[in-house]
């Protein structure tokens, strides 16, 4: 099988012929072999939604800045609640449509071009020997609000990336980040007007995607014109994390709540290192403070969100995302826009403390790590109650 013909499986085509003959209501689940998963959403034998893939939010931002550029994404607040589900997603174009803020037209365009985008990250998996696939009835979208034939997206999805491999486009994948790697030597090749605008656009922070909606293209010319730079390593593709919306707790009855903040303050670690992550937590938990590790960068955002602590020590120099860019974007999240964050890193240069600060972090801590300084840090940005430094100091002490 050539790279130009649809690498999918019989059986996997074979379910959506079904899907469609069965005029089927519910989901079909898709898992490759490399872990990613998809949801197709169907009513009466047509797709009506599709959900998955590695940037859920990144494409639903996507959508909106495209389609519907009157919503300001940032601006909305979500309790937990809301994106609790595979498809809240779609809960929230229903709800932005009852609300009237965006028209039945934009919300076709959206739909279809999730479906299409899913259905090219479908085709793009190259080894499908062991896809799995079922269909479930848990959740069927009532009263949907576009349909979409399974077999146009599936033509539509074989031409898409027939062009996308004749284009030398095969490795290529349009949910990876382009960042600058030779600067100088860009600057030799090409016109100032043009070096100017790859350094502004081509920072590691947006996808070929999102550089597309960006410059009001499509992904194909975006990742040919780049194709160049990147066979000779001036440009180079990396791995970055999804953009969650903001997410908030309800307020609660002050009239039937106790004060806040009766325990002790979280404090947290993104930190690649398990032994850094160690010590960290024994200097912390030794005086009554909570703790939690984060050593996947990929989940830092996640999780910061959803445990909301106190403090945040965060490395500089990690794999796929680094202290820089999960910095500025908890910056943009506006639960996180004073929380302390404090930069690790093993360098004391005078860059690092002006990027850092650029960034939006609040102090600098250089390893290794020390339980007098760290404890300095803590108590310098947080009211830390007295029985919090009154427990087994002795343990600390010696580090």
């Amino acid at each position: 099988m050539t790279h130009q013909e649809l690498m999918i499986s019989n059986n996997l085509l074979n379910e959506f012929k079904t899907c469609n003959q069965l005029q089927y209501n519910g989901q079909l689940n898709i898992k490759s072999s490399k872990g990613h998963q998809w949801i197709f959403y169907y009513r009466l034998g047509r797709i009506v939604w599709a959900a998955g893939g590695i940037h859920p939010f990144r494409r639903w931002r996507r959508q909106m800045a495209q389609y519907c550029p009157q919503i300001d994404v940032d601006k909305i607040r979500l309790s937990p609640d809301d994106i609790s589900n595979d498809y809240w997603d779609y809960r929230l174009l229903e709800i932005l449509y009852k609300k009237q803020k965006i028209q039945r037209e934009q919300i076709h365009s959206i739909v279809d071009n999730t479906i299409a985008e899913l259905f090219f990250d479908l085709a793009q998996e190259s080894d499908f020997t062991s896809v799995t696939c079922h269909r479930s009835q848990q959740v069927i979208l009532e009263m949907p609000m576009s349909f979409t034939s399974a077999d146009i997206s599936l033509k539509q999805m074989q031409e898409s990336w027939k062009i996308w491999s004749e284009a030398g486009l095969t490795n290529l994948y349009p949910d990876l980040a382009p960042v600058l790697r030779k600067p100088e030597q860009l600057q030799n090749l090409v016109s100032s007007s043009v070096y100017n605008n790859f350094i502004t656009l081509i920072n590691g922070k947006h996808t070929l995607r999102d550089l597309a909606v960006k410059m009001k293209q499509s992904v194909m010319p975006v990742a040919r014109s780049l194709l160049p730079y990147i066979l000779k390593g001036i440009i180079e593709l990396v791995e970055v994390p999804d953009l969650p919306l903001t997410v908030i707790e309800a307020q609660k009855n002050p009239t039937a709540t106790p004060p806040k903040k009766l325990t002790a303050p979280l404090i947290a670690c993104v930190d690649d290192s398990p032994q850094v992550c160690k010590i960290l937590e024994e200097i912390i938990t030794a005086h009554g403070l909570r703790f939690i590790k984060i050593q996947d960068a990929v989940q830092a955002l996640p999780t910061l969100i959803q445990d909301k602590p106190d403090l945040i020590f965060l490395d500089l120099m990690m794999p796929i995302a680094s202290g820089y860019e999960i910095c500025t974007q908890l910056r943009r999240i506006s639960s996180f826009a004073n929380t302390p964050v404090i930069i690790l890193t093993g360098n004391d240069g005078l860059l690092d403390r002006v990027r850092a600060k650029v960034a939006g972090s609040t102090d600098f801590l250089t390893k290794p790590v020390a339980s007098d300084k760290v404890m300095g840090i803590v108590r310098k940005y947080l009211p830390i109650p007295a029985s919090s430094t009154k427990t087994n100091t002795s343990k600390t002490d010696r580090l």
